[in-house]
């Protein structure tokens, strides 16, 4: 299997990982109130996942109330540590996180990993998108990849994970099935999805790679312009955007987001979390949620995350070898 194929092949499987899981009665799923921490800033993906899950939970009536804690640091390792080492106290915390928990551990940018959490379950899927800013001369990848095959070093693609981190493995992604040397990409880190933006509307950089449900926020309030899409296929949530491979470029990927808590967690804590997130996918708030930011429902609770995550762990290290991020 060539390089490109494997990317691809890599990057879609967390769509065939869906499970089907039986909730509960909503009776049996009440919780008083959830604090979601969040290990990036304002305007990020763990940011919507986490306030869009609260949303529905709350709406639905599942969840009494939802608070909400900001914590960035270290490629999401500050909020991962601090749930670590506060684990007694903060059995009433869920921390959002997604497909960089498991890059980050392997490239070392903190010393955690998934194992050393409680899993409680995978939640969504968020496709990523290319987006620049509304007065860019380029339209479309084509316009992008000639711009950036001009000057390869004056065409930056921003992103808020780390280098190495999904944003830039996304942006190595889409670049190697055009045909291009992936690991000349020049990609500027920016801490969470705001951040990054800013750079895009500063100019710093001239594309920006990001999760699709920021990508759709961004472009409704006109700030920016979607020229690729990695879903296989248009996405409702924004009918205008072309996809990658409409435009010739054989790139898929969605990015898994979903929540653990902290060690040693009471089994019975630990089912109330999944029983409330396993009837939050019955109601009609979270389908609210779910269409408005074009997310695809993947539902991996307790011992079927773990499944997920170690076989992801094997297939995203294995194309960071190869991408020579590792």
């Amino acid at each position: 299997m060539n390089k490109r194929r494997l990317l691809s092949t890599i990057f879609t499987a967390a769509i065939s990982t869906t499970m089907a899981f039986s909730a509960p009665t909503l009776a049996d799923q009440m919780l008083d109130s959830i604090h979601f921490l969040i290990p990036g800033g304002a305007g990020g993906g763990w940011d919507g996942t986490a306030r869009g899950t609260g949303e529905a939970l709350t709406k639905a009536g599942i969840v009494g109330s939802a608070s909400y804690e900001n914590m960035s640091g270290g490629g999401g390792g500050k909020a991962i540590g601090y749930l670590i080492e506060n684990a007694d106290s903060q059995h009433g915390t869920l921390m959002v996180n997604s497909t960089p928990i498991v890059i980050r551990s392997l490239t070392g940018v903190f010393p955690h990993n998934f194992r050393d959490l409680t899993l409680v379950s995978g939640t969504i899927g968020d496709y990523a998108a290319l987006v620049v800013g509304k007065d860019s001369a380029i339209n479309s990848m084509s316009d992008l990849i000639t711009a950036w095959k001009a000057d390869p070093g004056e065409v930056a693609i921003g992103g808020g994970s780390v280098p190495g981190g999904m944003d830039h493995l996304v942006a190595a992604l889409v670049m190697e099935a055009a045909g291009e040397d992936a690991t000349q990409v020049n990609y500027i880190p920016y801490d969470a999805g705001g951040k990054a933006m800013a750079g895009l509307l500063s100019g710093e950089i001239s594309a920006l790679s990001t999760g699709f449900s920021e990508a759709v926020e961004l472009a409704n309030s006109g700030e920016v312009k979607i020229i690729g899409v990695t879903a296989d296929e248009r996405i409702d949530a924004a009918p205008d955007a072309p996809t990658m491979k409409e435009q010739g470029i054989e790139a898929s990927f969605v990015n898994w987001r979903g929540f653990f808590a902290a060690p040693g967690l009471p089994q019975d804590q630990l089912d109330k979390y999944t029983g409330a997130i396993a009837a939050m996918y019955e109601t009609a708030e979270w389908e609210e949620v779910r269409a408005r930011n074009g997310w695809v429902n993947i539902h991996n609770p307790g011992d079927q995350f773990l499944t997920f995550l170690e076989e992801q762990e094997k297939t995203i290290g294995d194309l960071m070898k190869k991408l020579g991020f590792l």
